[in-house]
């Protein structure tokens, strides 16, 4: 885009925009004649994708700020207004520590109050799965929540709920897009007094924190358990500096458990101060919460993200502490929902377990052994959350689902993944193995030997500026064209593309059209030895991510699996590197 364009559309935004913060900061670079910023701010604007919103924050068509979300929360009413079939529709606001979020949640409220929607907006931060929660028993048609998950604090954004409490998926994120992408300046907004005057804007707090908290409370599947030990389970927990202490923390002291809390994160706090990345996914962010359970001398350390649908953890071993990945916390959490119902009778007639396709294979082969459907969808909870609502009308039962980014859900009051019942149900499980006379490390180990062991590692790029997305485009044309022969010294056996919908046997080069999901651009490759190889552009950055997945079959010992598979897991990264490297080549 030429500079002379670039300047009349900054010029623009300037007129559009009524925060003086944002519009300052765009008249600031115009007057310093800031070329370079001004068109990374303007050569586009931001994409409202098929969840929602996010960017970084600043003033421009290319970031998140009020006028953005005003013009993207239009598109939305205007859609809901046409489209939901609702004679009086109703919406439901959420939003987290991030900076602005509250200022971008009242701003969303206000468009949907002069669209004659009635708003509920909570009183301050809540997590994301009190939102969905919200949606479904306030019965509103949709729901936002404002958020970048766990993104660096120069990020925000929003996800966008329907009428079931999950994010929206086909045919109504289709259709909000074109909404959203029809708004140019005819965006209406009330006054806050107004929007509560009329009753369009109403507050929200306790008449929806208790009975999600009691929700929450209700899914632990051995309470008499926790009331009897649950003083013996020393955890830590860290929200870090985001909404989870709303609500972990109280469920946990209330099923009677003992929990620390790391002070230096326990305020929220935008600017996320003590962590690179509030990510539970990264090791540095739980840093000083292993540091604080040592010294407290804590069984298991509990962790967060900003909006509390993530949760990590961390257990207890000899000399500290070990972090637990998302799939292998997956996998725990499988076997024990799935081990404590069928021993307390609570195991449904047709049970299921849900996952996406990259998450470990580990977690199919527990929910098997238990005589579980297991079915594979797309990356993205809104996809779990879709099967749930497709077995209200099939007599499948719902049991557990989980995602290897430390997503988990089990219920089905939320319909995303919820880090307050998880933690509930990870720490009574870390407490039942440790009346046991077990630690969960223990308890991995046995998995291991009786399903074989599993070890995953996931690499990405990022693809930054104008031509990033050219990049990334380029990048998984050149894989699909020619796709790698072997990953890691074992033969690639076939290529699942589930842009087509296409399976290719690559010893026949034939193919077959058999994978029955919404499309998707993702390619995966299913080796010889077991191994498997996803690839994907993320759906929330601009990063390419390859999610590569290992094992050894059941009965190797954990030492000489894990030396087995940190061999080829080397390998195959080695190889994704070089596939890497095509991005400048």
């Amino acid at each position: 885009m030429e500079i002379d364009e670039v300047k009349a559309r900054a010029r623009e935004y300037v007129e559009l925009e009524e925060d003086p913060r944002f519009r300052d900061e765009v008249s600031a670079l115009l007057a310093a004649n800031d070329a370079e910023a001004l068109s990374d701010r303007f050569y586009t604007d931001l994409t409202f994708g098929t969840g929602g919103l996010r960017g970084v924050i600043g003033g421009g068509f290319n970031r998140m700020n009020p006028f953005v979300v005003r013009r993207a929360t239009q598109g939305l009413a205007n859609y809901v207004r046409k489209s939901s079939g609702v004679e009086n529709p109703s919406a439901v606001i959420a939003y987290d520590s991030r900076r602005f979020s509250s200022v971008f949640a009242e701003e969303a409220a206000l468009v949907f109050a002069a669209a004659g929607i009635k708003t509920y907006l909570f009183s301050s931060l809540r997590p994301t799965p009190e939102l969905s929660f919200a949606v479904r028993a306030l019965k509103a048609t949709t729901g936002i929540v404002v958020t970048a998950s766990h993104n660096p604090p120069q990020y925000n954004g929003y996800k966008v709920y329907w009428s079931d409490g999950a994010q929206i998926i086909a045919p109504h994120d289709e259709a909000i897009i074109r909404e959203v992408e029809a708004v140019s300046s005819d965006v209406r907004s009330l006054k806050r007094a107004e929007a509560e005057e009329k009753g369009l804007l109403v507050t929200i707090d306790r008449e929806i924190d208790e009975p999600f908290t009691a929700m929450a409370k209700r899914y632990a599947l051995r309470p008499e358990l926790l009331r009897a030990k649950g003083s013996s389970l020393r955890i830590v927990y860290t929200p870090l500096h985001g909404a989870g202490r709303v609500s972990i923390e109280r469920c946990l002291r209330e099923l009677g458990l003992a929990v620390t809390e790391v002070p230096e994160q326990a305020e929220p706090d935008g600017d996320f101060p003590t962590v690179e990345y509030p990510n539970p996914e990264e090791a540095s962010a739980l840093k000083l919460a292993i540091e604080l359970a040592g010294r407290e001398k804590a069984d298991l350390v509990l962790a967060s993200d900003p909006d509390s649908d993530r949760l990590g953890i961390a257990v207890a071993k000899a000399g500290g502490f070990a972090l637990v990945t998302g799939n292998q916390l997956g996998a725990l959490l499988t076997d024990y929902v799935f081990s404590t119902r069928k021993a307390l009778g609570l195991l449904p007639a047709r049970p299921v377990f849900i996952k996406t396709i990259v998450t470990s294979n580990l977690q199919r082969r527990i929910a098997e052994s238990y005589g579980a459907k297991v079915y594979d969808v797309l990356t993205g909870f809104k996809y779990i959350a879709e099967k749930i609502r497709l077995f209200e009308a099939s007599g499948e039962s719902y049991v557990f689902g989980c995602e290897e980014s430390y997503g988990y859900l089990v219920e089905t009051e939320v319909r995303d993944k919820d880090a307050v019942t998880a933690a509930v149900v990870t720490a009574e499980m870390a407490l039942f193995n440790l009346v046991s006379g077990r630690s969960l490390l223990d308890q991995l180990h046995a998995l291991y030997l009786r399903y074989g062991c599993f070890k995953e590692s996931q690499i990405s790029r990022g693809f930054g500026g104008e031509r990033g997305l050219d990049e990334m485009k380029s990048l998984m044309d050149r894989l699909r064209k020619a796709p790698p022969r072997v990953f890691g010294g074992s033969g690639v056996v076939e290529v699942k593309d589930y842009e087509t919908g296409e399976t290719l046997k690559t010893s026949s080069g034939s193919k077959s059209r058999d994978i029955d999901l919404p499309r998707s651009n993702v390619l995966q490759f299913m080796l010889e030895d077991e191994s498997t190889i996803s690839v994907r552009p993320s759906g929330t950055e601009p990063k390419i991510k390859f999610y590569a997945s290992c094992c050894t079959r059941p009965g190797v010992s954990v030492e000489e699996a894990e030396r087995e598979l940190d061999r080829r897991m080397e390998r195959v990264v080695a190889d994704i590197d070089g596939i890497m490297a095509w991005k400048s080549s």
